[in-house]
């Protein structure tokens, strides 16, 4: 680990599911600490604990042991509602599916956080359209997710999750539903992102995707069985002509 501050600090997570008489133990003592800035890919198949680990790391469940600290806070004994504040806050999140609201327009999609947040009506619109504006979609403002691409969709709802200036970006298999050439555009609009410093965590059951991060985790049976750097990799990548300029 290097020197810049820890922006997650997982230390000894637990969590276990009952079924009945049955304990299920999903994550069997995970401990991951991912630095400011950094681009971390949490890779596993399928009932690997992935999607449990992402949603401890978002703050979506509770673990049954051990302590996670989330940019300096700690999250043990949080209320709901403290709990969605932090989330609202710290977290941005980007899914398979985009979860754009469908009767909302791009910027009202992109205004949601702010919204939560209580930010007065034209400081978010204009907030809203300077992050649509950074990504290419402002001419796309006022269009429906209907009347928009899969990789537009995509590119709004990374405006939504980018918009409040979130210390996290937690991104759920962000590619999943695009086509090859479209998922590629949005993994060089990622490395583009984490260059102009912001913090991504992505999950992925694809090694192929998993090669844009600069670290790789990788998850079996609820356990961490290998952490690397990938920066080499990366390199060649971006010598590639990966990155968008």
């Amino acid at each position: 680990m290097g020197t810049k501050p820890l922006i997650i600090e997982l230390n000894n997570i637990v969590k276990t599911y009952t079924r009945g008489t049955e304990e299920l133990q999903v994550l069997k003592g995970i401990t991951l600490h991912v630095e400011t800035g950094d681009f971390v890919a949490i890779i596993g198949p399928s009932g690997s604990g992935k999607s449990t680990l992402m949603n401890t790391i978002g703050l979506l469940d509770i673990p049954s042991g051990g302590t996670y600290t989330l940019d300096g806070v700690s999250t043990a004994g949080l209320s709901d509602n403290r709990m969605a504040e932090l989330r609202n806050k710290k977290i941005g999140f980007i899914f398979q599916q985009f979860n754009l609201l469908p009767r909302l327009t791009a910027i009202e999609n992109v205004e949601l956080p702010l919204i939560y947040a209580g930010v007065p009506k034209n400081e978010r619109r204009e907030m809203g359209l300077a992050m649509l504006d950074s990504l290419g979609m402002k001419g796309r403002a006022g269009h429906r997710p209907s009347e928009l691409s899969g990789g537009q969709q995509q590119r709004v709802a990374i405006a939504r999750a980018l918009v409040s200036k979130p210390s996290l970006l937690l991104a759920d298999e962000p590619t999943g539903a695009l086509d090859s050439k479209t998922g590629k555009e949005v993994l060089e609009l990622m490395l583009d992102l984490n260059k102009r410093g912001n913090t991504i965590v992505l999950i992925t059951h694809d090694p192929g995707i998993a090669e844009h991060a600069s670290r790789v985790v990788a998850i079996r049976d609820g356990e961490l069985i290998s952490d690397h750097r990938n920066d080499r990799d990366r390199e060649l990548i971006e010598q590639d002509g990966a990155v968008a300029r």
